[in-house]
């Protein structure tokens, strides 16, 4: 069995040898994309690779909201609030999204279930407001449809867990 490459050998496979400071930032976008957020470790070993403070790539990292600093959960949930979205009930929707989950934007459930964010525009807007669950469009979301989709979400995870005691 092939052992998973450590966080320092995926940041090194990312980076080219000829990146330099300039490269910060598609260098953390492809981490991120590679891990699914950004650990403490692969910030070190960005910084380290381009040869910069680690407080440095912390502090750009933060900056954008486009990066993760918490693992991201097992049911991703991106909430629209492009033009369209916030005009149709977006901000209702994702407060709906927040209230159900007990979470916050930007945040992950402390059993790393569900995460939450809000995104500037999904592409839909002839849908909105619209919500993005597990990369599945959901059309016309409304406070209330939230419940549903969350009913969903539960029946299909009692579903799994029973065919996993099964086996």
């Amino acid at each position: 069995m092939k052992a998973e490459p450590s966080i320092k050998q995926i940041v090194d496979k990312i980076i080219p040898p000829d990146a330099g400071r300039g490269d910060l930032i598609p260098v953390l976008q492809k981490t991120q994309a590679r891990l699914g957020w950004l650990p403490r470790e692969a910030m070190k070993a960005v910084a380290e690779k381009l040869d910069m403070n680690a407080g440095e790539v912390y502090s750009v990292a933060t900056f954008y909201n486009q990066f993760r600093l918490t693992p991201p959960g097992r049911n991703k949930i991106k909430v629209c609030l492009g033009t369209a979205c916030h005009i149709k009930g977006g901000r209702a929707v994702l407060e709906s999204w927040e209230r159900e989950l007990n979470l916050k934007e930007g945040g992950t459930s402390a059993d790393r279930e569900y995460s939450l964010e809000r995104v500037a525009c999904i592409g839909c807007c002839a849908m909105a407001p619209v919500s993005v669950v597990n990369n599945v469009v959901e059309a016309r979301v409304s406070p209330t449809r939230v419940k549903g989709i969350l009913l969903d979400l539960e029946l299909k995870k009692k579903k799994r867990h029973g065919e996993k005691k099964r086996k």
